[in-house]
C-alpha cells in the first residue's frame, strides 16, 4: 500500500465509522425475524425499515454479513429471462439497482457492459430469438445479433473456437451489468442498522416453534426470541431451516464454482457467456476475470473447489479467447445452489402461518436482491404476497404451475 494513502487511512481525522452497530444481546421478543445475513435478508430488513416502518426486526446469521451465496457468485445483474413472469420481476430489480449507489452513499461499482449469450447451434439461435421477443414484448432491451456484430464489440473472441462448435450468433443485452456483490450487501445492512434493526451476526438457528400451525419463536444457540413473523432468506441452507417449521419443498443444492485470473489491464467491456461451453466470463473492476461454469453434476453441501472445474473451464475459455493460455488463475471457489425443477424461485406466504420463505435462487440470485428484498418485505409486513411473486408461490408445485425459465438460466449465471 502506498505511504501516502496508509498515512490517509490512519489519520483520526478521516476517521470512518463502522459499517453496522454491533447489538450486546438478543431482544427477547421481535416483530420480525429474518434468518440469513445475506442480500435477500439484509434487503428485506431494509425495505421493512424504510418502507413499511417495522424497526424491530432482528436479521440472524451464523457466520458473518455476506458469506453465503451473497459473497461466493460472480456478480451479474441482467433481466433477458424467456418467461413473462421472470422479466418482470428481474426488470424490477435491474431498476432498482441502478439509484443503490446513491441510495446508500456507497459506490457498488456497478457498471453497464452489455451481455452476450452466444448461440452454437440452430436449437440455440431459436432460443435466443424466443428470449428476444419475449424480452422486447416486457419492453426490456435485448436484441439477436450476428458474428460480425459480437466482433466488432469483442474483437479478442475466437468466433470460430478453434473449429469446435463456432458461434453463430448471440443475443445482446445491453442493461446488462456487474457490480460489486458485497458493497451491496454492506449497503442494505448498514441501511436497514441505521433504521433500527439489529443485526446479529455469529448467531446460529437451533430450531424453530410452532403451535397450531403458526410460528411462535426462534431458538438460537443465544436464547430463544419470541416473534410471530419469520422470514427465512439462507439459500443453500434452506432445507434445514424448512425441516424445522415441518415443511417439504422440491429444492436440491448443488455446488457451484467459480474462479478469478491475476489483475490484466481492461479489455473485455462485456459479459460473456455460453451454454454449450458451460462458460461465462467477464472483466472485474480490478481487471481480473471472473469466470464460471454450470452447476457440479451432483447433490452435494459442500463449498469445496477441483481441479477438474479449472481445467474444464480453463479449455473451454480458451477455445473462445486463445491467447489467455499463459493467464494464471488466482484463487477459486464454490457456492451452493438452492435449485428447484422449474429453475425458478420458491418466495412468498406458506402454509405454515407467518413463515415465508425466499429460496430456490439457483445461481441466479444476487441479480434478484433489491426486487426481492422489496417484495418479501411487502409480502411479510402485510401477510399477503407482492403480486409479481404470486407465480414464484411454494403452491405452484402441487398445482401443477410451473414457470420453466431453463432457457435463461442453464449455465448457471
Amino acid at each position: 500500500m502506498p505511504y501516502r494513502l496508509l498515512r490517509f487511512a490512519l489519520n483520526k481525522k478521516y476517521a470512518e465509522p463502522p459499517m453496522f452497530t454491533e447489538p450486546s444481546k438478543l431482544k427477547k421478543s421481535y416483530d420480525v425475524v429474518i434468518i440469513g445475513g445475506g442480500g435477500h435478508g439484509l434487503a428485506a430488513a431494509y425495505y421493512l425499515a424504510r418502507d413499511h416502518g417495522i424497526t424491530n426486526v432482528a436479521v440472524i446469521e451464523k457466520n458473518y454479513i455476506g458469506s453465503g451465496g451473497t459473497g461466493r457468485n460472480t456478480a451479474i445483474v441482467r433481466s433477458n429471462y424467456l418467461t413473462a413472469e421472470g422479466v418482470n420481476f428481474y426488470d424490477k430489480s435491474v431498476k432498482l439497482f441502478l439509484d443503490l449507489s446513491t441510495e446508500f452513499n456507497l459506490n457498488l461499482f456497478y457498471s453497464e457492459r452489455g451481455h452476450f449469450t452466444l448461440a452454437h447451434t440452430d436449437s440455440a439461435l431459436r432460443t435466443m430469438r424466443w428470449r428476444a421477443e419475449v424480452n422486447k414484448h416486457m419492453g426490456v432491451e435485448s436484441v439477436l445479433v450476428d458474428r460480425a456484430f459480437i466482433k466488432e464489440i469483442i474483437p479478442e473472441i475466437d468466433l470460430d473456437c478453434r473449429h469446435n462448435m463456432p458461434v453463430m450468433g448471440a443475443l445482446y443485452h445491453p442493461p446488462g451489468a456487474i457490480a460489486r456483490h458485497d458493497a451491496v450487501a454492506w449497503g442494505y445492512g448498514r441501511g436497514a442498522n441505521m433504521r433500527g434493526v439489529e443485526i446479529h451476526q455469529n448467531t446460529t438457528v437451533t430450531g424453530i416453534e410452532v403451535k397450531n400451525n403458526k410460528v411462535v419463536g426462534v431458538k438460537t444457540n443465544k436464547g430463544l426470541i419470541q416473534t410471530n413473523r419469520i422470514l427465512s432468506a439462507v439459500a443453500g441452507y434452506t432445507p434445514s431451516i424448512t425441516k424445522m417449521v415441518g415443511l417439504r419443498t422440491p429444492i436440491v443444492i448443488h455446488p457451484l464454482q467459480a474462479c478469478v485470473t491475476e489483475p490484466m489491464k481492461p479489455w473485455l467491456n462485456a459479459i460473456v457467456v455460453s451454454a454449450s461451453f458451460h462458460l461465462y466470463i467477464s472483466q472485474s473492476s480490478r481487471g481480473e476475470l471472473v469466470m464460471g461454469a454450470s452447476l457440479d453434476p451432483y447433490e452435494l453441501h459442500s463449498t469445496r473447489s477441483t481441479l477438474d472445474f479449472a481445467e474444464g473451464l480453463s479449455g473451454h475459455t480458451l477455445e473462445l479467447f486463445p491467447f489467455l493460455s499463459e493467464c494464471k488463475i488466482l484463487r477459486q471457489w464454490a457456492g451452493l445452489s438452492d435449485m428447484t425443477p422449474d429453475f425458478s424461485p420458491i418466495m412468498g406466504k406458506t402454509c405454515v402461518e407467518g413463515f415465508y420463505i425466499d429460496a430456490g435462487w439457483g445461481t441466479w440470485g444476487f441479480k434478484a436482491t433489491p426486487a426481492s428484498g422489496k417484495t418479501m418485505a411487502f409480502t411479510v409486513a402485510n401477510d399477503q404476497n407482492h403480486e409479481i411473486i404470486q407465480p414464484f408461490n411454494l403452491s405452484r408445485f402441487e398445482q401443477y404451475e410451473l414457470v420453466g425459465e431453463k432457457g435463461a438460466a442453464s449455465v448457471g449465471h
